[in-house]
């Protein structure tokens, strides 16, 4: 009992994953025909297997990142700094995908048989190319970054910074460099990154007088 009181604030985390997760699913399976989004820029991206590797890392770190700010972090208010811009983010892409259904024509014929190569057939079997607008890929991974380099407990370990800055830097070239997202992809997620961000860490006058998280 005492554990189900000092951990209630998780709550949300399994609620919200399977409303999103039952969201994504209806969206990736209805039949509607698609909006392609394709920039000439994206021709020039060459394709790169090994980018497989930091894009199925991209699981492993944002687990791991919200199971420290849930468990293992005592502020609560850089929990719900994080929790809700994940949020936010997360239910702005399904209205997105909702309202402007979209995808991408970039992937490659795959030859070969290397492990990355088959990983990435694997990813393509799994994943369709629709659904992009914004990267969700990107967008957790700045959220995490973000929430990382703003813990002061983190601040103090300058190897934790630097590997979370590589890794989150990896991902979004993954997205890319796997053809699984457009640069406007990426751009976009990047944007709604700052929007999320001054909602919820950036100070405002009224916020500091009367907090809006729980410390």
């Amino acid at each position: 009992m005492n554990l189900l009181k000092k951990y209630k604030h998780t709550w949300i985390i399994p609620v919200y994953g399977i409303i999103y997760l039952t969201a994504f699913q209806y969206l990736e399976q209805r039949d509607v025909r698609p909006h392609i989004i394709h920039m000439k820029i994206d021709d020039y991206i060459p394709f790169c297997e090994y980018f497989i590797v930091p894009y199925l890392l991209w699981f492993a770190y944002i687990a791991v990142t919200v199971l420290y700010f849930s468990f293992f972090n005592d502020s609560k208010r850089e929990f719900y700094q994080l929790i809700f811009t994940l949020g936010v983010g997360m239910t702005l892409f399904l209205v997105i995908s909702y309202i402007y259904p979209n995808g991408q024509d970039l992937r490659p014929k795959l030859t070969g048989d290397s492990i990355f190569i088959e990983l990435v057939r694997h990813l393509y079997r799994i994943d369709t190319p629709t659904n992009i607008l914004p990267s969700i890929h990107v967008f957790n991974s700045v959220a995490c970054c973000t929430a990382v380099f703003k813990n002061a407990k983190a601040r103090k370990h300058p190897i934790l910074l630097g590997s979370t800055l590589l890794l989150t830097i990896l991902i979004v070239m993954a997205t890319v460099f796997l053809k699984q997202h457009t640069l406007v992809d990426v751009v976009a997620a990047f944007a709604l990154n700052v929007f999320c961000y001054q909602m919820f860490y950036k100070a405002h006058p009224a916020r500091q007088k009367q907090p809006a998280f729980v410390k």
